[in-house]
């Protein structure tokens, strides 16, 4: 009943998205999902909008299957259970979902962008999408395992990160390109990071983290609702 009500007030939900994967050896494994439900629970507090239960596990790239701990399901999978959850929520009287990840390879983001709802209206919001390259020393855009990734886990989740253990691994734009389509192996020099970790901080973690905040508050959430 008290589900009923707040979707008469507001008929959205969001739902974060994570991954399962590794992002060197400073970072959890659960790096992509711990920021997509921290980012989750703020806007879900402060436009009163519903917020799902975590989807935990995404599509990773194929090359990364010899990373010990990482688990992946296949694009279909992914595409299917979203499609079942939509549906059962759309029954019960939602008429929007925001899905929420930080996870930027292609059939990742495939597989949420072609869900399909009766009627119902589907936003999906790569959080990393966002520009951030003011705010960036040594990378002119979020890769993995980063500078970005890093400051972000320091400013939410400080006690996982041990910054020690970050290696620096730069790509160029057409190898970080065939990297998130899965043509391309995390290079053996890597640790299973790409970008410049070490010269990740807190305090640009906190600003990073406000610009994402901001902007997807901006475009998503400061909209008005779907009319009945």
């Amino acid at each position: 009943m008290q589900i009923e009500a707040v979707i008469a007030e507001d008929p959205r939900l969001i739902i974060p998205v994570g991954t399962c994967e590794q992002h060197g050896p400073h970072l959890p494994l659960g790096t992509a999902t711990i920021i997509a439900e921290r980012l989750a629970d703020d806007l879900s507090a402060e436009y009163g909008v519903l917020r799902a239960p975590t989807v935990e596990y995404g599509v990773n790239v194929d090359t990364e299957r010899g990373f010990t701990g990482n688990a992946s399901v296949r694009k279909k999978t992914l595409h299917r259970s979203l499609n079942d959850l939509l549906d059962s929520w759309e029954a019960t009287g939602f008429k929007e979902f925001i899905l929420l990840t930080a996870h930027g390879h292609d059939p990742h983001q495939e597989a949420l962008a072609t869900v399909i709802t009766a009627g119902a209206r589907v936003r999906v919001v790569d959080i990393f999408a966002v520009n951030l390259s003011e705010f960036l020393e040594g990378q002119t855009e979020a890769m993995h395992g980063d500078e970005v990734d890093t400051s972000i886990m320091l400013f939410l989740a400080p006690e996982l990160v041990h910054l020690e253990l970050a290696r620096d691994h730069m790509m160029s734009r057409e190898e970080l390109r065939r990297y998130r389509r899965g043509s391309l192996k995390v290079p053996r020099m890597s640790a299973g990071s790409i970008g410049r970790p070490s010269l990740a901080t807190v305090e640009k973690g906190r600003i990073l983290y406000e610009r994402i905040r901001s902007r997807i508050s901006d475009r998503i959430f400061l909209a008005p609702a779907l009319a009945e």
